[in-house]
């Protein structure tokens, strides 16, 4: 039987429930699973009932009975009403069940006659609800469901508890959530359960709120309004969902600098122990809302004589924060804040803001409450907010620097000069910066509107074609327009020009028409005396010269190198700096990367370059994985795959990145789909150059994944691409080893030498040495499949050497396991043949390739690469492909599908698909039929 109370639920969970609950979710399945009991706990709108309902819908089926509960705070008062709605469906099911005693005792709290108090019959009463608990749970598992703990009437929840700390090992579990502001959810905990399993749940972080927002309907948000919402959500959920809906309805949005717009609903929650405060204290928490960092003396310098004794006053009603050790004023959440101005005039504000301007001693505080105090344009005001957003530009806090240039923009007179549209571009420079790319665009589109200015509607079709991205093809049209508004000024036309080297590259593939582009551009903003263009226009001359193997990179480089730089440049990921690593790194050089980039990120992290430090976490990540440090490259392209999906830069090459960090040092299964996710990426925004990097991570991960057929299909695909793009240079992806390994376990071997000859041929014009020494890797499993077994083990061991003293850990412990692999074919050989390569993988913190090993050694003595099959019937085997002669060879030898994974080194479920394809194109039916034809005999 099941009881249901006041809502129906359907058994499958809405994805919008589990939204940055995926752990939390985790350990209460285990804990119900196992039969225990789950409290639920944290504070007012943070997602509680919906967890609840979820794992309540989840668990229902497997329960005879469910009982349900959901307290309200205007029936807390009534006595047993909880228990009434527990238990009074069920009570005809168990009355008879009970002593008569208890019986009558519960039937008298349920029905309300005979005014049954917990004084008078307070035992039996206890004993009657732990009897009928019990009687339920003999027919089957009981679920109590109970919501809202806190306004539970005090006679059910002295009954419940009593009950649930006797039941001992009687089938009922409780799933339970209370409100709670901190740790008082203890007093729950004791009247539940010994085993209950206490979960608290915490603010969304702002990735998830974003998730939430998106699958409420919210999409449009820009990412810079969703940060809003996150910080003055404080993450919980009910109060974000607000927020999102009162800005999806608004007619305008909130100026620059001003808090979001808090619906009533929300203002009612958070405000109403406000009318306990008199005006003057109102008035000085106004004030500190309206400040970014309100301290006690702030608020005495802007005229509020009282604040202690107000604050104080308005900590002991909870609207603030006790800070007994700082000086901080600080509101117990941050929606109370926003709910304060929200409430204020216009007038109140401006007055609050005013007193602000000449207390605070920041500069830039200083220069945006004055902003805010003022209406209309004001040319003193808004050369203090451009001097203020320059001061915060410095400061490395380019986000903070838009706000004040739009505020800026806001007071500047039409006619002033700087004109208005040059600071909003310069305010939307400063966002692409910060990360926040929907602001920029949205700043440039509003400036393509009205100006009419040459340099000011070039910067804004630049900052739209930053704005996209890697998806340059989206903005095709706008190359055209720029141009023709370009006219003949070569700063101008360098600008555009720069642009469409990147448009070349990304769009069109074409390396060589992407380094022709860039040095015009180079060549123009020299004409024009633009050193910013011209430095990022050499810096990506030599990106492209570096990828193409093309002999001037070396030189270009210096040339990006020289003095005078850009600040900004020099630390830009598309600048010199970044151009140079990428030399270092496919030239070996890995210490002198490491240095390099590690510099790089610090200055952009001091600056507040949110795009260059997700590609400098992704360029660091990359040397730690070469070498060898797989748990600090897997750290750090998670670091940069979160940061990157936070501002939604460079998802599709972080995640590229992310998939080799998981298949070297975390999962394969997580590898395959992160590499999946970035040839998503690349596919949609059609740009080849990273669809190639992004294949190379798939066909990578399906090699550690033991699936060689469809390594050796993506990568097939990444050799294709690359030769289009005419990419010679085979340090750049590092793929080739892989094709060749994947090609020669699926019996590919001449194809394998072809691509080892192609690219040690470029490897030795570049003098790659770790490309090389990967390449005689492989060479030596070409041997290996051939029958020349010494050939092998001898070009392995030099190759286990050299990739050590280069530096390339993971490289080294791999060449050490296909030698082991090799030496476990010898007669009489042992187990401790892996002992040199678990220990570099161990050290290396490789752990896919240490479940390799481990897989290696429970298998005893596997082929170390698939043996060129011997001649089989010609009649029964003509006309199946590589890999499907060698499974049905191996078959025909009685091997089982497990040994025939081991010895090819795929999983069991390609030898399985495989032998599908073999008795169909065979007409044949199982196994037996083809150890048949192996004998010669007919199939019948």
């Amino acid at each position: 039987m099941t009881v249901r109370r006041d809502f129906q639920e359907s058994g499958r969970r809405r994805p919008d429930l589990v939204i940055g609950r995926e752990e939390l979710f985790t350990a209460a399945r285990e804990q119900l699973g196992r039969g225990g009991s789950v409290l639920l706990h944290g504070p007012a709108g943070i997602g509680k009932s919906h967890v609840l309902r979820a794992l309540a819908a989840e668990y229902s089926d497997g329960a005879r009975t469910v009982l349900r509960c959901s307290a309200t705070e205007s029936e807390s008062h009534l006595p047993f009403l909880a228990l009434a709605d527990l238990l009074g469906l069920v009570l005809g099911e168990v009355a008879g069940k009970l002593p008569a005693a208890q019986r009558t005792a519960l039937e008298s709290a349920l029905t309300g006659r005979g005014e049954s108090t917990l004084q008078r019959d307070g035992l039996a009463l206890r004993l009657a609800v732990l009897s009928a608990l019990r009687a339920l749970a003999a027919d089957g598992p009981v679920l109590l469901v109970a919501d809202d703990l806190q306004w539970l009437d005090p006679a059910s929840a002295e009954l419940l508890g009593f009950a649930a700390r006797r039941l001992g090992d009687t089938p009922v579990r409780m799933l339970c959530a209370v409100r709670t502001e901190g740790q008082e959810y203890d007093r729950h905990l004791r009247a539940s359960p010994p085993d209950t399993l206490a979960l608290r749940l915490g603010p969304l972080t702002r990735a998830q709120v974003s998730g939430l927002l998106d699958q409420r309907g919210y999409a449009g948000l820009s990412r810079s309004t969703v940060r809003d919402i996150h910080r003055t959500s404080g993450g919980n959920p009910l109060f974000a969902l607000e927020l999102g809906r009162a800005l999806a309805e608004s007619p305008t949005p909130p100026r620059p600098g001003e808090p979001l717009p808090v619906p009533t609903s929300l203002r009612a929650l958070v405000l109403s122990r406000l009318q306990m405060l008199p005006p003057g204290a109102r008035h000085t928490l106004l004030v500190a809302s309206a400040g970014a960092r309100p301290t006690l003396a702030l608020l005495h310098a802007a005229g509020r004589e009282d604040a202690e004794a107000e604050t104080a006053r308005a900590a002991e009603l909870g609207l603030l924060a006790t800070e007994p050790e700082g000086p901080a004023v600080r509101f117990a959440h941050p929606l109370i804040s926003a709910a304060l101005y929200a409430e204020a005039t216009g007038q109140q504000r401006r007055a609050a803001h005013a007193a602000l301007s000449r207390a605070a001693s920041d500069p830039i505080e200083r220069a945006r409450h004055l902003a805010l105090a003022t209406t209309g344009a004001d040319p003193e005001v808004a050369a203090r907010l451009a001097e203020a957003a320059a001061l915060a530009r410095d400061r490395g806090a380019p986000s903070v620097a838009a706000s004040l240039g739009l505020l800026a923009a806001r007071h500047t007179p039409a006619h002033g000069v700087p004109g208005p549209d040059g600071r909003r571009l310069q305010a939307a420079e400063d966002a692409l910066l910060a990360g926040e790319v929907d602001l920029a665009r949205d700043i440039a589109h509003e400036v393509l509107t009205r100006a009419t200015a040459s340099a000011d509607r070039v910067g804004a079709w630049m900052v739209v074609i930053e704005a996209a991205g890697q998806a340059l093809g989206e903005v095709d049209a706008v190359f055209p327009q720029a141009l023709a508004d370009a006219g003949d000024d070569p700063r101008l036309l360098a600008l555009v020009h720069y642009q469409l080297a990147w448009r070349g590259l990304m769009v069109e593939g074409d390396f060589a028409e992407a380094r022709h582009e860039a040095a015009h551009a180079a060549e123009l903003a020299a004409r024009g005396g633009d050193r910013r263009t011209e430095l990022l226009a050499l810096a990506f001359q030599a990106q492209s010269e570096t990828l193409m193997g093309h002999p001037d990179a070396p030189l270009t480089i210096k040339r990006a190198l020289r003095e005078p730089q850009d600040p900004q440049v020099a630390c830009h990921h598309n600048g010199a700096g970044a151009a140079r690593f990428r030399w270092l790194l496919m030239g070996d050089q890995l210490t002198e990367a490491r240095g390099t980039v590690t510099a790089l990120l610090r200055e952009a992290r001091r600056r507040g370059m949110v795009e260059s430090e997700v590609h400098f976490l992704r360029f660091l990540a990359d040397t730690e994985l070469r070498s060898g440090h797989c748990g600090r490259a897997l750290d750090l392209a998670r670091e940069g795959l979160r940061l990157a999906r936070d501002c939604g830069i460079g998802e599709g090459a972080s995640a590229m990145l992310t998939s080799l960090a998981e298949a070297a040092g975390g999962d394969a299964g997580r590898a395959l789909t992160l590499a999946q996710e970035a040839v998503s990426h690349a596919e949609e925004d059609g740009d080849t150059v990273y669809l190639s990097r992004a294949l190379a991570a798939l066909g990578h991960a399906q090699l550690v994944a033991l699936d060689a057929v469809g390594a050796a299909r993506s990568l097939r695909r990444v050799r294709v691409l690359e030769e289009g793009l005419g990419v010679t240079d085979p340090a750049r992806g590092r793929w080739q080893g892989d094709l060749a390994e994947a090609l020669v376990r699926i019996g590919e071997t001449g194809e394998a030498r072809d691509v080892i000859d192609v690219t040690r041929e470029q490897a030795l014009r570049l003098d790659r040495e770790s490309v090389l020494a990967v390449l005689d890797r492989a060479e030596a499993l070409v041997r290996a499949a051939h029958g020349d077994v010494d050939d092998a083990l001898a070009q392995l061991t030099s190759v286990q050497d050299r990739l050590g003293k280069l530096g390339y850990g993971l490289e080294e412990a791999r060449a050490a396991f296909e030698l082991a692999r090799l030496r476990a074919l010898r007669p009489g050989a042992a187990p401790s043949s892996y002992e040199e390569a678990a220990r570099l993988f161990r050290r290396c913190r490789a752990l896919p390739w240490l479940r390799q090993v481990d897989a290696a050694v429970a298998a005893g003595a596997p082929e170390p690469v698939a043996p060129v099959p011997a001649p089989a019937p010609p009649a029964a085997l003509e006309g199946l492909a590589a890999m499907e002669r060698q499974v049905a060879a191996l078959v025909m030898e009685g091997a089982t599908n497990r040994e025939i994974a081991a010895r090819l080194f795929i999983s069991v479920k390609t030898v399985e698909a495989t032998l599908t394809r073999v008795y169909r194109k065979l007409g044949i039916r199982s196994r037996v039929d083809l150890v048949r034809l192996a004998a010669g005999r007919t199939t019948g």
